[in-house]
């Protein structure tokens, strides 16, 4: 483990977190909002933790990274930047405990959205912009490692995007990542761009677009507002958010393959298709469901439907009405969502449909293999065939999620939680949606929640964040050996 290396890329991104600290200090400046002072002592603590880090192995040549180097970066740099990012709310008084401000970063960072505000809009616009900046940050960050790092560390399945990413040999990282990242970072920053404009066109100001852009982009769920995205009370607003929000859900290699002029590439991709299929026929059931129930005018039973389902699926978690007062099976259906999530690649979490589509097909070869016993077929998925380490990943993957779900489940219960809230809670966080239901339902928060549970909270973020691999393989004896 060559871990002066490890330090010294772990200190640059923690550096730069601090240099992004530049845009809330110019929303403070111009609101003269009381939080200056917070925020640049957070900028200089940033700033200087990162050069402690980055000074002392500045000599240290790049070389080819391994697996266990790519891993350490990422957990580490993740939660490096969850610290130093706790550091403008704690400064500020936002929270009383560090616990507070550290959970409500990691959530920031993971896009997960989940809360412990309870008067969002007496926050200073500084502190509101650094919170909301978090998200656009991370999400840039999950679409990076998603698409140009996890597929060549073998996290949970990734592989299978090895084929879309122009960068490094399988098994080592090389430098040519930089060029997937600034073809991403080209797409993210055009829909940051057009998403802004659209809502400005619907009567946000420029800080609440912007605020909201980086929630919807990176499928965090963020908002400037007490009531979220129902403070608005606008369909035009409601619509703008819905269609970036499945933007956001979608595979962004694809966004890139549509913007260099290979539109087909969108619908010939299965994932795709699984994913509009299930939003369609969720967005229908539900709609029925609470309309008369809930919504006399079917439109509105439509839009409110559209809305939160397409929010849960993308794991953005932002709100438009209480689901907890819609019927069971709507609620049973967004129950669902908040473990399927959206497409990999995308800023969105939860399992992925990608997994589920090849446990789906696993599960039917299976049977096949009963009435056809001597039959030989492949696992394919558009097209291609699934490497069988492929299946054994990701049935891992699955195992592991749902294992730590229920052990965290338990947990949380055990601290005193009622079953529905901790159940909901974890769910909520390790498949970083945000809200849940029970106790941190979408008129809630999570500021109620026992202080430990903040913390095993925070770890369910980011484990669910980073494809539960790349954090529970440094807990294992082996890693550390040479």
């Amino acid at each position: 483990m060559r871990w002066r290396y490890v330090f010294r890329v772990t200190g640059v991104l923690i550096w730069c977190v601090g240099a992004t600290l530049v845009l809330p200090v110019a929303f403070s400046v111009a609101h003269g909002a009381g939080d200056l002072a917070a925020l640049l002592e957070s900028m200089a603590v940033s700033l200087g933790l990162g050069a402690l880090l980055v000074l002392p192995f500045r000599s240290e040549p790049p070389g080819v990274l391994g697996h266990r180097e790519g891993m350490a970066i990422v957990s580490l740099g993740w939660i490096g930047a969850a610290l130093v990012g706790a550091l403008p709310f704690y400064f500020a008084g936002t929270f009383d405990t560090f616990a507070d401000a550290f959970f409500e970063s990691m959530s920031g960072f993971t896009t997960t959205g989940a809360s412990v505000l309870t008067d969002i809009e007496a926050v200073p616009h500084g502190i509101l912009m650094w919170r909301s900046l978090t998200h656009w940050l991370g999400g840039m960050g999950i679409i990076v490692l998603s698409l140009a790092i996890l597929p060549f560390l073998g996290v949970g399945g990734m592989q299978l995007y090895k084929a879309e990413v122009p960068s490094p040999v399988p098994d080592k990282l090389r430098p040519r990542i930089r060029d997937t990242a600034a073809a991403l970072w080209k797409v993210y920053l055009l829909f940051t761009l057009l998403e802004t404009l659209l809502l400005m066109a619907g009567g946000m100001s420029l800080f609440e677009a912007l605020c909201h852009t980086f929630g919807t982009l990176a499928t965090g769920g963020f908002s400037t507002k007490n009531a979220s995205i129902g403070h608005y009370s606008s369909a035009y607003v409601d619509g703008v958010i819905i269609l970036f929000m499945l933007m956001a859900g979608i595979n962004f290699s694809l966004h890139y393959q549509l913007l260099v002029g290979r539109p087909k590439a969108l619908w010939r991709d299965p994932e795709l298709r699984f994913f509009v299929g299930l939003v369609a026929v969720f967005v229908l059931v539900c709609t029925v469901d609470i309309y008369g129930a809930v919504y006399d005018s079917l439109s509105k039973a439509f839009r409110y439907a559209s809305f939160q389902v397409v929010s849960i699926i993308t794991t953005t978690g932002y709100a438009t009405a209480d689901y907890e007062k819609w019927p069971a099976l709507s609620q049973a259906i967004l129950l669902f969502c908040m473990f399927l999530g959206a497409s990999a690649g995308s800023t969105g979490g939860g399992m992925k449909c990608l997994r589920i589509m090849l446990l789906m097909k696993h599960g039917y070869r299976e049977l096949m293999r009963l009435i056809h016993p001597h039959a030989v077929s492949q696992l394919k998925m558009g097209g291609k065939s699934v490497p069988v380490e492929v299946i054994h990943s990701v049935w891992g993957f699955f195992i592991l999620y749902l294992g730590l779900f229920i052990l965290s489940s338990f947990l949380v219960a055990a601290m005193g939680v009622d079953v529905v809230t901790a159940f909901a809670s974890v769910a909520a966080t390790i498949g970083n949606i945000g809200p849940g239901l029970g106790e941190v339902g979408p008129a809630d928060n999570y500021a109620a929640m026992p202080y430990m549970a903040k913390w095993l909270l925070s770890l369910c973020m980011l484990l669910g964040r980073l494809e539960i691999y790349t954090v529970i393989v440094l807990l294992v004896p082996e890693f550390w050996r040479r």
